[in-house]
């Protein structure tokens, strides 16, 4: 199920795997924080209608997703001289997430359960020059592309609704099966679990023709049993607002917050707390359409970063479609993890 190209040798070789464990991206996510740039939680992933209920039964969203990144400006590692790496990691994935809505309500919500299969690309090139305390300078290059499944996201969620209102809680975690190993610098996976949860918002006024969404939530991050590291809270903020042109329509625009709060630990944590953050924000359009007796919606949206430390920077960008096994009129976009 993969697809390897990486070239390596002698002290080239040893030296390419260390820049990659403190530096590269093993995640196909150019959002991405904590351990060798990688976070479970991938910014973005919930947009409009984020916490409105579904109808009860089977919904499958899928969804294609794109990310340009690289490290322009270089990146410092102070650890017996300097060590500067030039990365980039474009990156290519789908996501399959079926979904069931439970009828019988649960505190007077909608209580739901889904798992994400992730299936995609990542392709990682580098370019590193190490200067050690005697003065002597090496520089080398490598590359690596992985083609495979990642890991498997449960997730599970309570939806209320009030009139124009509507509160979702959720929990998600991810099970660590994906393409991952130690000496590669593309991963498909980030070889240890994780635990996140959090609440959303959105408000949903039909009459007045407007829909904004907000999901807020923290990622605590086990230890990495291959690398000891053990990767800092993070805190992450999806949002969505756009007019309701029509009953079939809408325009307008997403973002997000990302922002490491407590420092990385363990035996493998050579750099420190490492703390990283990052922003996005950009445009994004849906549409309601018939498929088949049924209703669906599709989604397109794209981020353009800023703000970022600590992590790859570029552009990202979600095409999702959703389905209601029952039909709906207005089928609520399902998250992507």
């Amino acid at each position: 199920m993969s697809c390897v190209k990486h070239h390596r040798n002698g002290l080239f070789a040893r030296l390419a795997c260390f820049l990659a464990t403190l530096s590269c991206c093993h995640l196909p996510c150019p959002a991405a924080a904590d351990e060798a740039g990688t976070s479970f939680w991938l910014p973005g992933q919930y947009g409009s209608f984020a916490a409105v209920p579904s109808e009860p039964g089977w919904s499958f969203e899928s969804a294609y997703y794109h990310g340009s990144a690289d490290d322009s400006r270089g990146i410092s590692f102070p650890r017996d001289g300097a060590i500067q790496a030039g990365m980039t990691s474009p990156s290519d994935f789908f996501m399959f997430t079926p979904t069931y809505a439970f009828k019988t309500r649960i505190f007077g919500a909608q209580a739901a359960f889904g798992t994400t299969i992730v299936y995609g690309r990542n392709t990682t090139s580098v370019s590193e020059t190490a200067s050690g305390s005697g003065g002597h300078t090496l520089s080398i290059s490598d590359s690596d592309e992985i083609l495979g499944f990642g890991d498997i996201y449960p997730t599970a969620s309570l939806k209320w609704t009030k009139d124009v209102h509507n509160f979702m809680v959720y929990a998600t975690t991810g099970i660590p099966v994906g393409a991952y190993q130690l000496n590669r610098l593309s991963a498909l996976g980030i070889g240890h679990w994780a635990a996140d949860g959090g609440v959303g918002y959105t408000y949903l006024n039909e009459k007045a023709g407007i829909e904004g969404s907000v999901v807020f939530g923290l990622t605590y991050d086990f230890i990495n049993p291959y690398t000891q590291y053990q990767s800092g809270t993070d805190a992450h903020l999806d949002w969505a607002l756009s007019p309701l042109l029509t009953d079939k329509f809408h325009i307008g625009a997403v973002g997000y917050i990302y922002n490491q709060i407590t420092g990385d630990s363990g035996l493998g944590a050579r750099l420190g707390d490492f703390r990283s953050r990052v922003a996005g924000i950009g445009p994004q359009i849906g549409f309601f359409i018939p498929f088949f007796d049924r209703e669906s919606y599709l989604n397109l949206r794209a981020y353009s970063e800023f703000d970022v430390r600590n992590r790859l920077e570029g552009w990202n960008a979600f095409i999702t479609f959703s389905i209601e096994a029952s039909g709906q009129k207005e089928p609520a976009v399902a998250n992507l993890r």
